[in-house]
């Protein structure tokens, strides 16, 4: 199993907090204006449904992405995990792709939450076609598990942040349909594929009975997730929110920050990923690095005949003050809205630097 892990040089090292944060884009920190927002926010009790704050979310997020509801969630974990809760029985399966974040960085929550096993499907850069999944079907049978729900997630992170086209969603939507299955997408960073592409939100999450998206990653807000989809499947999604601890009280404070990221934060992506390929292509000017071009936020990289292993290369970065993570057999850097072009060239030199190019 592939898990994000960063090691510092000893146990009980106190590293100096990152000057240059490259680990992740949920390291982000809220704006002054987010804060500002998040101070004036009108608010009520959430889990009685009388936030308004809550509400206008909700209603963005469903003009958004098309759908008839929403519901607001402290995580995009728990998004997943709600409703893999509500499309599944125990004892089913579930269809994703074998890196995605249900299976590799949610501690086991489809088998522990829903009792539903998920068979990994293989495909390049995180992303299986319509015809892998289709040979991925099981016959309806009484010895086998059944299959409820096709998983696919936007971006695919530990592929690269590679992007799902529409025509790849259909496709597979098509498959799923036909099979009888439910289709849930995990859209972590669905608009990074948004801008990406330069299509609309409600386009790439068109026919999809589940979808999410969180906030606390590019979008810069300090935490929240909203999921959507009908009307039935929000209120069986209501349920399981209750029972897993999710229902707030005064949400509407970071509600708010939430509305703010849709407000002022969506466009601005795109200058995520142009500091995503400035840092890909000073990478690759270095000897011996293999480097992953970017197609979003997120650059991968393996510096190993370069001269060192990833989990070196992060600890000596660590100490000078610039955090990356290692996923595997490779190092990975985030772009977002706290690491400017100067960081990501001053990151770029320091690694030249420790390997000695």
């Amino acid at each position: 199993m592939t898990t994000v892990s960063y090691v510092p040089p000893r146990p009980d090292a106190r590293l100096p907090l990152p000057r240059i944060n490259l680990f992740s884009d949920t390291q982000t920190k809220p704006t002054a204006a987010m804060r500002e927002a998040m101070a004036r926010a009108e608010v009520g009790d959430e889990q009685f449904g009388d936030d308004p704050t809550v509400w206008a979310l909700c209603d963005r997020m469903c003009s958004l992405l098309g759908t008839e509801a929403a519901l607001f969630l402290p995580s995009g974990t728990m998004a997943n995990q709600i409703a893999i809760r509500v499309h599944c029985q125990p004892g089913d399966e579930i269809l994703a792709h074998k890196t995605a974040h249900i299976v590799t960085s949610e501690h086991g929550g489809p088998w522990a939450n829903a009792g539903a096993a998920v068979r990994g499907l293989s495909g390049e850069r995180g992303i299986f076609s319509a015809d892998v999944l289709r040979a991925a079907l099981r016959p309806k049978s009484r010895y086998a598990p059944p299959q409820s729900l096709v998983s696919v997630e936007q971006t695919a992170n530990i592929a690269g942040g590679t992007v799902w086209r529409p025509e790849e969603l259909r496709a597979v939507v098509t498959v799923a349909r036909a099979a009888g299955l439910a289709t849930h997408m995990d859209g972590a960073r669905l608009l990074n594929a948004a801008v990406a592409l330069g299509v609309p939100a409600a386009e790439i999450a068109r026919g999809f009975d589940s979808v999410w998206l969180d906030f606390s990653k590019g979008l810069g807000a300090p935490v929240g997730a909203v999921l959507c989809g009908s009307s039935s499947f929000i209120d069986e999604a209501w349920r399981w929110k209750q029972r897993m601890g999710g229902a707030m009280r005064q949400a509407g404070i970071i509600a708010a920050a939430c509305l703010h990221a849709l407000d002022h934060h969506v466009e601005r992506l795109a200058q995520d990923h142009a500091h995503a390929r400035l840092l890909a292509e000073r990478l690759a000017s270095i000897e011996g690095m293999a480097v992953q071009p970017p197609e979003t936020n997120l650059v991968y990289f393996d510096p190993t005949d370069a001269g060192m292993g990833p989990e070196e290369l992060a600890a000596r970065l660590a100490v000078r003050g610039i955090r990356i993570s290692v996923l595997g057999e490779r190092c990975r850097a985030a772009t977002h809205l706290d690491v400017t072009a100067e960081m990501v060239e001053e990151a770029a030199g320091e690694i030249r630097a420790i390997l000695g190019r």
